[in-house]
């Protein structure tokens, strides 16, 4: 069973993997972050650790916040760890371009409302 007080570290975790991917696509351009090995392998490593801090969130707080779709954020980290070779270049970025920044705000709002109630 997992511990809840690690929600408040995995929700900081996602903040931080969300930051980076923001920075790094306001940086790069799909097709450079494409061809670059180096920053393409980041992005994806960082929609895992996304995908694995979902993961580690304790059922209960999942449950109390359905407004995301943790199955979803959780499938990718599948997708990106297990089927490597299916990975699909333009929909990661679609991801990180869409998603990432969409799911930002809502985890910063998770961690005030945690940071508040102690």
């Amino acid at each position: 069973m997992r511990e809840e007080v690690r929600d408040i570290e995995r929700l900081r975790h996602i903040l931080d993997a969300t930051n980076v991917l923001i920075d790094y696509k306001n940086q790069h351009s799909f097709e450079e972050a494409q061809s670059d090995p180096i920053v393409y392998f980041g992005l994806v490593k960082h929609v895992e650790i996304i995908g694995e801090a979902v993961y580690k969130l304790t059922a209960e707080f999942r449950a109390s916040h359905n407004e995301i779709n943790w199955a979803d954020i959780e499938r990718m980290r599948h997708v990106l760890v297990h089927g490597y070779y299916k990975i699909r270049p333009i929909q990661l970025w679609e991801t990180i371009a869409v998603d990432i920044p969409a799911l930002k705000p809502i985890i910063q709002q998770l961690i005030d409302e945690k940071e508040t109630l102690g």
